[in-house]
């Protein structure tokens, strides 16, 4: 039996991302031999130059770059919002604040390192319902203190990493990797290093990258992009 191991670049303040790890997660479920199928999430920013602490909300953000109103704005940010519901995502557009997510991603590499790829994807969604559902700060020290204990990291741990540099050495190698690869949106799923998937999909499209990964006989390929 052959294992599926899927390589996934995403970002913590991207909506597709987390309705495509949602996807993703159903996927596997639904395939032929879940246990058989591993996940690893790598970092991709979307915005490096985002301020941290900037404190300002995603809808005036939106507002200012596209040169519409709030109530622009707001319709804007609703498209992934009402994609996401019937996958059981709740994104609160009028709560989410404006976030540099390099912090974040360093304690998203600290879960794998720490507890694997379950305890990866379990800070991973954390973080994504703190950003997305509660409109969590994920830019502020204090707050991905509390985020990622209630995740499962040991605390002490984290509380090291985060008053440090650790792990930013991961995250740099993780989008000079994303650049080699020719990444440039995410979500982005490989399987298998040779299978690759672009964009939010459905869960059937995701399935068949499942599919894919296992059976192939190893010749790169694109399947297609989403939204």
């Amino acid at each position: 039996m052959s294992v599926v191991e899927i390589d996934v670049w995403a970002d913590v303040v991207c909506p597709w991302c987390y309705i495509g790890k949602r996807r993703l997660e159903y996927a596997i479920a639904e395939s032929a031999h879940p246990a058989d199928v591993s996940v690893t999430y790598h970092a991709f920013e979307l915005d490096p130059g985002t301020p941290r602490g900037d404190g300002s909300t995603v809808l005036s953000w939106l507002a200012e770059r596209y040169g519409t109103d709030l109530d622009g704005a707001r319709e804007l940010a609703e498209r992934p919002a009402t994609m996401a519901r019937p996958d059981g995502i709740d994104i609160e557009v009028d709560r989410q604040l404006r976030a540099n997510s390099f912090d974040a991603h360093r304690i998203v590499a600290l879960g794998l390192a720490q507890g694997g790829h379950a305890l990866q994807a379990a800070v991973l969604e954390r973080l994504y319902s703190a950003y997305f559902t509660e409109g969590k700060a994920i830019d502020d020290i204090e707050t991905l203190q509390r985020l990622g204990a209630e995740a499962g990291l040991d605390g002490r741990r984290l509380s090291s990493v985060l008053a440090g540099t650790e792990y930013s050495d991961h995250v740099r190698a993780d989008e000079r990797a994303a650049t080699e690869v020719g990444i440039t949106g995410v979500p982005f799923y490989m399987a298998n290093r040779r299978v690759a998937l672009q964009g939010a999909h459905t869960v059937e499209t995701i399935g068949q990258l499942i599919s894919s990964g296992r059976e192939g006989d190893g010749a790169h390929e694109a399947l297609s992009q989403g939204a």
